[in-house]
Formats: structure tokens, C-alpha cells, sequence
């Protein structure tokens, strides 16, 4: 079998597409092959922290020009649309060339150019939908997917029935398989002591981060904090720390990026995050409370995020513009209510799917058997 998988441009697109390719590598209790029977290539976006990604992991990578439609007006519009067309010939040629067996997508701008050539082509489409609310992206392709998996039963009104298998967010496994204990030591943390884990994603989240830091002098004498405040905002958060008095500074653990998030998400007892897709699985998958505040631009597709997890009880979901008078008093009260605490934890480690990886990868295994069934005319 051969593959090829187009991300969606963000650790939430990539990270899941990521860990389904590791279930195809290492199919445990399957009877699946293994990924070396596969042929795989990497088709994205130029020059961001996708690609990054994606060579770090070993993966052949190709870059397509692309820009977004959404939000975009006049001439921006117009050009970006000349980009996806254009990549829509130079996807065919690579489709051509690498003949995939079926096409893995999450969604993004480079997915709509590569959908459509493989569509064009025959080829088998698969969608992984990794928030609970398509993007225009998704919902534009949804009607030339052969399947589309989603996270969670709540994104079915939004495409054919038919076509549409609930499977969980794929998680990395080692959240599951890390224990607190251990994690606390790798951060040098304090084995004892109640933390708070604070992150705004990749870039980091300015809202957060000042309300975090105006409010570290009433949170520490309680909590440790690990703080991952991203690269924009290290320098002037790094020096707030240096301010701090001594007792209080040790309690406090400030990274601009940090690269093994699963040890933060097992180490925390409670987390304030953005509500992006990877809160869907990876918050479950460590049994992590969490204060979820979605970011209120770019489609406001984190709400509907937010929202399910609340509804859930696992989750308190927060207003951007109430983070200033309203995240310190949340988080206080939620750390010193033990009983609530162990109730958030109970409830988001009941969203949890290990299974996720390992049936989307079925999913492609079961396409791609059929297009290669009707390559040789036998019965697929």
C-alpha cells in the first residue's frame, strides 16, 4: 500500500495525522502489515512549522504554495485562489508520480488542492476531522471523501451519514503509558506540590500569559506553575520571573517551547489552555482537568472545542476578554476543591479513545484494499 497524507498545517492537524502513521508502523494486535509495506510522502505547506515537523519525524516532505480564502479579501482572495489551483496540477503530477493507494487529510489549505487532484485521479480520500466543527476546508471536501473519521459523535450533523465513523482523537501513546510520578521528576518539579500547567499553543497566547503573570503572586503560594508562554512573549515573561522573590520563584517553571508536552500534560492536575483540536485527545489521554479558553478569532471553531468538554464535566470554559478579573479567582478555586478536581479528572478520562490511531489506520487499510482489488479485478 501506498500513501500519501496532507496535514493541516498546525501540531493539532499534524499531531494526530502523525500518530496514525506510528499506528500503521507498529499495528499491535492487528492483523494489518506494518507501515514498511507502505509507501509514504508528506504533501503541506512551505516553509512553516509543519514541514518542520515532518522532516523531524523522518518523513519524505513536499511543499505546495497555498494561502487561506477565509478572511481574506480583494486581491489576497484572488491570489490565493490562483495558488490552489495551481497546486491542483502540481498535486496530480505528484500523485502520478507516487501512485497512492489512498489519501489521509486533516483539513487546511494544501488539503483542498490534493483532495481534489486525488479525487480527479480515482484516488481514495480519507478525512480526519480533528476539531468537532469542520472548517470551510472540510466541509467543502467532505462531499469527495470516500470516509471521513471524526472525533467525536457531536460532528455528525455536519456531513452524510453515511460516510462518517466516530473514532476518538489519535493520541500519542505515551500519555497513556507515562506516570505522574515520573513526569514530575523529568520537569524537576516538586513530587508534592499541586500544578498548574499554562499553555496558548505553539506561538503561545498574550492573554493568557499577562493575565497568568499578573496573577503568579496569588497562584504560587498554592500551586508550581509550568508555564509555556511561546517564543514571542519569553523574553518579557522570562524577565517577570527574575522579579519574583525566592520562595516563590523555584514554585515557578517557564519555557518559550517545549518539546515533550506529554510529560506536562501527565505532571498537571489542572491545566488553562486554548481549546484547539489537540485538547479533544490529548486532555483525555492524561485525565487533565482543564479551564479552556477558546481563541476568539480565526473561525471561532475552539468554542464548539470548549463547549463539549464542558458539557462533558470536564472542563470550565472562560471568555477571552474575562481572563484579566476572572482566571486567577477560577483557577484558585478549582485547585483548592479537591472533590471538584477528582470529578473533572474522572469525567475527561471517560472522553478518552486509545483505540483512535488503530481504527482510522484500519479505516485506510479498507480503502486502499479496495482500490487495489479493483486494479486486479478481483472482489474487494
Amino acid at each position: 500500500m501506498k500513501l500519501i497524507v496532507s496535514g493541516g498545517g498546525t501540531g493539532g492537524h499534524v499531531y494526530p495525522a502523525l500518530t496514525i502513521i506510528e499506528a500503521l508502523r507498529r499495528p499491535a494486535g492487528s492483523a494489518l502489515p506494518g507501515l514498511d509495506a507502505v509507501g509514504l510522502l508528506w504533501i503541506g505547506s512551505r516553509g512553516g512549522i509543519e514541514e518542520e515537523m515532518i522532516r523531524r519525524a523522518g518523513i519524505d516532505f513536499v511543499g505546495l504554495p497555498t494561502g487561506a480564502l477565509r478572511d481574506a479579501g480583494g486581491l489576497t482572495a484572488i491570489r490565493n485562489a490562483a495558488r490552489i489551483i495551481r497546486s491542483i496540477d502540481r498535486a496530480r503530477n505528484i500523485i502520478r508520480r507516487h501512485d497512492p493507494d489512498v489519501v489521509l487529510v486533516t483539513g487546511g489549505h494544501v488539503c483542498v488542492a490534493v483532495a481534489l487532484a486525488a479525487w480527479t485521479m480515482r484516488r481514495p480520500i480519507l478525512i480526519y476531522l480533528p476539531d468537532i466543527v469542520p472548517g470551510l476546508a472540510v466541509r467543502f471536501l467532505s462531499r469527495f471523501a470516500a470516509k471521513i473519521a471524526v472525533t467525536s459523535e457531536e460532528s455528525y450533523p455536519y456531513f452524510r451519514r453515511e460516510k462518517v465513523v466516530v473514532t476518538g482523537y489519535p493520541v500519542r501513546a505515551e500519555i497513556y503509558t507515562l506516570d505522574r510520578a515520573t513526569a514530575r521528576r523529568a520537569l524537576g518539579l516538586d513530587p508534592e506540590l499541586k500544578t498548574l500547567l499554562v499553555f496558548g499553543g505553539s506561538r503561545g497566547a498574550r492573554s493568557i500569559n499577562q493575565a497568568l503573570v499578573a496573577g503568579l503572586r496569588d497562584l504560587l503560594p498554592v500551586c508550581q506553575v509550568v508555564h509555556i508562554s511561546g517564543r514571542l512573549d519569553a523574553d518579557w515573561v522570562a524577565g517577570m520571573a527574575r522579579g519574583l522573590p525566592d520562595p516563590l520563584r523555584s514554585r515557578y517553571h517557564h519555557y518559550d517551547y517545549l518539546h515533550d508536552m506529554p510529560q506536562a500534560l501527565v505532571a498537571a492536575d489542572l491545566a488553562v489552555a486554548r481549546a484547539g483540536a489537540a485538547t479533544l485527545g490529548e486532555f483525555p489521554a492524561a485525565g487533565l482537568p482543564a479551564i479552556l479558553v477558546p481563541y476568539p478569532y480565526s473561525g471561532k471553531h475552539q468554542l464548539p472545542n470548549a463547549t463539549f468538554m464542558a458539557r462533558n464535566g470536564a472542563a470550565l470554559v472562560l471568555a477571552d476578554e474575562e481572563l484579566p478579573q476572572q482566571l486567577i479567582p477560577t483557577v484558585l478555586q478549582v485547585l483548592q476543591d479537591d472533590e471538584k478536581l477528582a470529578a473533572m479528572r474522572e469525567s475527561m478520562r471517560a472522553m478518552a479513545r486509545p483505540d483512535a490511531a488503530a481504527s482510522i489506520a484500519e479505516q485506510l487499510w479498507l480503502l486502499a484494499r479496495r482500490r487495489m482489488a479493483s486494479q486486479i479485478g478481483a472482489p474487494s
